[in-house]
């Protein structure tokens, strides 16, 4: 029965991960934000960790610079889902991609609010 549940859990957690491979792979090839936000990404990582003077700070500094490509998948996602609905011109429709949009600003905001805060 344990051995089943761990075959069980194993197969679903490989199909995730190949799943989110190929959902990576979608944004990087229709996004030049996530292009931007992955280049960054290991700079900044790599600045958190050697500028962060304990653990905590460390761990802050580099989970709002992955939270920031998090919500920008999110918003990829929310962009190409309004997009399969309909390309013509809808109010609502751009309210909704620009709520995505704000939710991208927000988060880069935290991150460079959370990086003053600990750095200064």
């Amino acid at each position: 029965m344990i051995k089943d549940l761990m075959g069980l859990a194993r197969r679903r957690f490989v199909s995730a991960l190949v799943y989110s491979i190929e959902g990576f792979g979608a944004a990087w090839n229709s996004e030049e934000a996530i292009k931007v936000e992955m280049a960054l990404l290991p700079v900044l990582v790599g600045l958190g960790l050697y500028f962060g003077e304990t653990g905590l700070a460390k761990a802050m500094l580099v989970s709002v610079v992955v939270l920031v490509v998090v919500v920008e998948l999110l918003n990829t996602a929310i962009e190409k889902t309004i997009d399969r609905i309909s390309t013509e011109h809808n109010p609502l429709s751009k309210k909704v991609k620009d709520m995505g949009s704000a939710a991208v600003l927000g988060a880069i905001l935290n991150a460079v609010v959370v990086w003053v805060l600990v750095l200064i």
